[in-house]
């Protein structure tokens, strides 16, 4: 009697390969494109989407620890009071005498702390949703910042800090490699190792996955430490993209991030999506404002249309499922 093997592998099916939302988002992304040449001149230049590149790219780092928070289906909104307060101290120390490098470790270390106090407040009280947490957390951290400066802002860093956020490798801007090197590492934790998978199973029943021997506390105080210092290192260069920092810099941010998230595919009940989706999202939402910038669009109008592609996102999904479960009936 020859062995049976078992398998969760499905044969290859162009079609199923093509109905996913990645492909999707390529053609949002070439709609907005072609929408853009036609309407400005100046939007198919080389080294204008390059430089565009710098204005959206820093908030970009948050959105790769976001997909793991999310894909736990939990939420972290606190992410841009990281970023104000991390910024803040670092700035104050510089100014006190610290020298910068000591100064930008320390920033690092003051957004894995915040992350790692909303991490452990989440699987301490779990009667209370992330939502609730973060919110809290949200504008502590943000007062602590308006303590620190007040509404004074704070600077004068070497003129070698600029090129964080301004510099370039070759033609290449150097912010556009640091996020390709963290997008490659968050894309192999996430989709190569155990701990990726963990997460895929946390989000999607957290109660099996502790019966199963995942440490799910532990994970989730790990990836939302991670929040805090990526958050910390969209504060190195959006400080040193600005030249200065004030209390109130990177406000609306936790919301931006949330929508290239969530328009990236990844399931805000969790346990669904990739990462390529988020990083796709990042560029298609960036280069969609550049291009309406450069005719002047008023920025709530930039919003409606941002909103309605998050609208997008979540019933296209719906009404593939809604279609797939009148076939089973």
């Amino acid at each position: 009697m020859e062995p049976r093997l078992l398998t969760n592998k499905q044969p290859f099916s162009y079609k199923r390969f093509f109905l996913q939302w990645e492909w999707m988002l390529v053609l949002l992304f070439l709609a907005i494109t072609v929408m853009n040449m036609n309407l400005s001149e100046f939007y198919w230049d080389y080294e204008n989407l390059r430089d565009a590149t710098m204005g959206f790219l820093d908030k970009a780092f948050i959105v790769l620890p976001m997909v793991f928070v999310i894909l736990m289906a939990d939420i972290d909104i606190s992410v841009a009071s990281i970023v104000a307060l991390s910024s803040v101290i670092m700035a104050d120390l510089f100014n006190r005498g610290v020298p910068i490098i000591p100064a930008m470790i320390i920033c690092l270390a003051v957004g894995a702390i915040c992350g790692w106090i909303n991490g452990m407040l989440i699987v301490k009280y779990k009667e209370l949703s992330s939502v609730i947490i973060t919110l809290a957390t949200m504008i502590i951290y943000r007062g602590i910042a308006y303590i620190i400066l007040e509404d004074q802002a704070a600077g004068s860093f070497p003129d070698w800090f600029s090129y964080l956020g301004w510099g370039y490798v070759g033609p290449i801007p150097f912010i556009l490699i640091v996020f390709a090197i963290f997008a490659l590492l968050f894309s192999f934790l996430l989709h190569k190792t155990v701990f990726g998978r963990h997460l895929y199973a946390i989000g999607n029943n957290p109660t099996a996955a502790r019966f199963s021997g995942i440490r799910v506390d532990r994970a989730k105080v790990i990836v939302f430490t991670l929040a805090g210092v990526m958050s910390a290192v969209t504060a190195l260069f959006l400080t040193s993209r600005m030249g200065s920092t004030r209390p109130n810099i990177a406000m609306g941010y936790e919301l931006d991030v949330i929508a290239m998230v969530v328009l990236g595919g990844i399931s805000t009940a969790g346990g669904k999506g990739r990462m390529i989706g988020a990083i796709l999202a990042v560029f298609l939402i960036g280069f969609l404002r550049y291009g309406l910038g450069l005719v002047n669009v008023q920025a709530q109008i930039m919003l409606i249309i941002v909103g309605l592609l998050l609208i997008f996102a979540v019933a296209v999904p719906r009404l593939k499922l809604g279609r797939n479960g009148a076939r089973k009936t």
